[in-house]
């Protein structure tokens, strides 16, 4: 079969993204609608810019103009954890770092295979969480601010499944409602969400992403592996075994 050419890539991805959007309007019911035009035009600009972006052939790692490669998924980076908060055993022999947007929704589309990778891997895979809010998504640096306030007080992933099933709510007030929820404190949530240092330290993910050529999300470091998007779990799977079967 022959490869599909870069240009065949970038017409039928705009034509993908164009579908996507009067999908989206017809289906959107009148409360709704906005919020899901603007979810489906996120996604569908996505998938359009990793066709242009892939080039002839869609080659990994090939440059496009407007901005930097993509990451190759046949090579190994070297992606920096450091304090990110971490889900499953922290001494796994295999950790799964995950760039993510609370906006997104494809990131949310893909929580239910990580949960599953986690169950069925046992303590030999942990999932990492990195912060990369992006331009796109207006009401996401605040509940990335949330969740690593959250974070501060040991209860991260509480935070982070509330957002996520409450996608279409991403408002101060319902953190500040979360926050009550979990149990943590009120106040000291507050003035850690107010604080300089948690943009700066979600800036530092976004930083990081941005080097290593990530520019979308979800996006995967296995073991320093590249894997984009919101996979399904065979495609996890299939370099989970990869990476564990060298020992």
């Amino acid at each position: 079969m022959a490869t599909e050419s870069g240009g065949s890539r970038v017409v039928a991805a705009v034509v993908t993204a164009v579908a996507l959007v009067i999908g989206a309007w017809i289906v959107g019911t009148a409360m709704d609608r906005q919020t899901v035009q603007v979810a489906a035009v996120a996604g569908a600009l996505g998938e359009l810019d990793d066709a242009i972006r892939a080039g002839d052939g869609g080659a990994p790692g090939r440059p496009r103009a407007e901005g930097p490669a993509l990451p190759d998924p046949d090579k190994r980076y070297t992606v920096d954890v450091g304090s990110a908060p971490i889900r499953g055993d922290k001494d796994a022999k295999l950790t799964i770092v995950e760039f993510s947007d609370f906006q997104c929704p494809f990131c949310n589309r893909v929580n239910p295979t990580l949960l599953q990778l986690l169950q069925a891997y046992g303590g030999k895979v942990n999932v990492a969480f990195k912060h990369l809010p992006l331009n796109i998504h207006p009401d996401s640096p605040a509940a990335h601010a949330a969740a690593e306030a959250a974070h501060r007080q040991g209860k991260f992933w509480e935070m982070h499944d509330k957002i996520f099933a409450n996608q279409r709510e991403l408002k101060p007030e319902k953190f500040r409602e979360y926050a009550k929820e979990i149990g943590i404190d009120l106040a000291k949530f507050e003035k850690d969400v107010a604080s300089p240092d948690m943009k700066k330290r979600i800036d530092a993910d976004s930083k990081e992403a941005s080097k290593l050529g990530v520019s979308g999300t979800p996006a995967f470091f296995i073991n320093g592996r590249y894997l984009s998007g919101a996979q399904p779990f065979d495609s996890f799977k299939k370099m989970i075994d990869e990476e564990l079967a060298k020992g």
